[in-house]
């Protein structure tokens, strides 16, 4: 009789495992951030619902030898934003509160992380 607890209690916890979606969870809500475009104009970008925990490379600014950095971050999300001077979340950094934290536009950026 332990015997076929035991059993069923495992099959019941390895059924739960399986059933259990193993999806990323995302930030919810929006991170803004202002480029240059081509033309030497201010333009804004931005990051919907952007995962967490995963370094995110702004592509308008991905090459440092061809682009200026972005800045004036706005972070709309639910999460902690973690911006980077450089790409894939290298150099120096500072962390934007959620629901509203920004930075001026001296506070230059091409990389983002989510927590």
């Amino acid at each position: 009789m332990r015997l076929r607890s035991t059993v069923a209690a495992a099959f019941g916890a390895l059924a739960l495992i399986v059933a259990v979606p193993s999806s990323a969870s995302a930030a919810t809500g929006e991170f803004s951030y202002t480029y240059s475009g081509l033309d030497g104009s201010p333009q804004v970008a931005f990051l919907f619902d952007p995962p967490s925990g995963e370094c995110i490379t702004l592509p308008e600014v991905a090459d440092p030898g061809s682009s200026n950095p972005a800045h004036t971050p706005w972070n709309h999300t639910d999460a902690t934003a973690t911006v980077f001077s450089g790409v894939d979340c290298e150099g120096e950094y500072f962390s934007l509160r959620p629901f509203g934290g920004h930075a001026s536009s001296r506070l230059k950026l091409r990389s983002v992380i989510f927590s």
